[in-house]
């Protein structure tokens, strides 16, 4: 989806070994339950599952409406669960279809791919029933080692080393989520979301402009995106350097010059993108509004060091994750499931709906914190969220686990 093919045969093995390993995984590909058949099937599934599940239970225990026992302190379990839990699936979803675009090798599909899926499912059912607990957090922690195990195995046996830093960031998101269940939590936290930016900022700086000029180039349209060069790779490092000093001093002012320097370099990024040349397809429209909330996190992050009687880290939290994540990865989502289910590359009205519902959860759960009696825009923002996705649900469900008739 978003790199050039690698050859197919470097990986180094004997010809003979290579083809039996081939074979197998052509047939685990062709056989067995259709919804294993590729990685984005079930795991962007369960991403929306979790996201129209997981808000309302938060929202409930938020107002004293439900209490799970397993649960003892229903923040953190929301804040792991919208961060390690639903990206977790959503990435899932995204390599496991993107890295063999990337390699040339064949997906993981069938009973492998099944396996993968049960990890990620026992995490979520030990989260709810032991979310403090030695059990339930060893099995939580499972997952997503052994995600960035897959992907580092696939990219390296290519010899694809233009992706090893996605495969450093699966690795690093592992990380966070060790700190986040045995600590320091915060810092775990802050690594999550400082890695969820980066591989938005480097893997939607790939795909977005690539999208915007093969989509520019059919309708015979001359100015195009500015290709990645120079100024991509110093607006990467930029970021890079502003989040991990704000992951290790979060509360001082060269974080916030950083963040201030990171917000207006990707502001330029995303200019040079022709994003308003996109307005008559939301499908690719939404990709460039979603980057948007980088840039603007980045902002309200460095405001919560410089002026914390205005923004709060909460809400610059939220522009990351709810607008940014939420946004990014329900278009991604949508779009792969359409690419590779051979349908058009077009959003129908619900789906449209749909990116609108979650830009509007994230601005109201941002307003809500500037507000005298924020309960009526918090209620909004997890309304229009879980609407969102429960539009994606009855729209790719279909699409997504039943074979389409011939």
């Amino acid at each position: 989806m978003t790199a050039a093919l690698a050859k197919p045969n470097e990986d180094g093995k004997p010809q003979n070994l290579r083809k039996a390993a081939t074979s197998r995984r052509a047939r685990n590909s062709r056989t067995g339950v259709f919804l294993f058949s590729q990685g984005f099937r079930p795991f962007f599934l369960a991403a929306g599952l979790l996201a129209v599940t997981a808000l309302p239970l938060w929202m409930l225990q938020f107002i004293g409406a439900l209490s799970l026992p397993g649960v003892p302190d229903p923040l953190a379990w929301h804040s792991h669960e919208m961060l390690f839990g639903y990206l977790g699936a959503a990435l899932a979803g995204f390599l496991l279809t993107a890295v063999p675009n990337w390699t040339g090798r064949l997906p993981i599909a069938g009973g492998p791919l099944m396996a993968l899926f049960g990890l990620w499912v026992a995490g979520r059912i030990a989260m709810l029933i032991d979310a403090e607990g030695m059990v339930g957090t060893a099995v939580a922690l499972i997952f997503l080692p052994v995600l960035a195990a897959v992907v580092w195995r696939e990219v390296a046996a290519a010899g694809n080393r233009r992706n090893l830093p996605v495969c450093l960031l699966v690795t690093t998101l592992a990380v966070a989520q060790i700190l986040y269940l045995l600590g320091p939590a915060e810092a775990g936290l802050r690594l999550g979301f400082a890695t969820a930016a980066m591989m938005i900022l480097l893997i939607g700086g790939r795909i977005i402009p690539s999208f915007t000029t093969n989509w520019l180039n059919k309708r015979g349209t001359a100015a195009l995106p500015a290709p990645f060069g120079r100024g991509d790779k110093i607006v990467l490092a930029l970021s890079l350097a502003a989040l991990a000093v704000w992951v290790v001093w979060p509360e001082e002012l060269p974080a916030a010059v950083l963040l201030s320097g990171a917000a207006a370099a990707n502001l330029w990024r995303l200019a040079r993108w022709r994003g308003a040349a996109t307005m008559a397809e939301p499908l690719l429209l939404v990709l460039h509004l979603a980057y948007v909330w980088l840039p603007l996190g980045f902002a309200l992050l460095a405001l919560s060091v410089a002026m914390p009687a205005l923004v709060l880290p909460q809400q610059a939290l939220h522009a990351l994750g709810a607008g940014g994540i939420g946004l990014m990865t329900l278009a991604v989502m949508t779009r792969a499931s359409l690419g590779h289910s051979g349908r058009a590359l077009t959003a129908d009205r619900a789906t449209t709906i749909a990116f609108g519902l979650v830009f509007l959860s994230a601005a109201a759960r941002i307003a809500a914190d500037w507000t005298a009696d924020p309960m009526l825009l918090l209620h909004l923002a997890a309304a229009a969220w879980t609407g969102g996705f429960a539009l994606f649900l009855l729209r790719f469900v279909p699409l997504l686990a039943k074979k389409r008739e011939p």
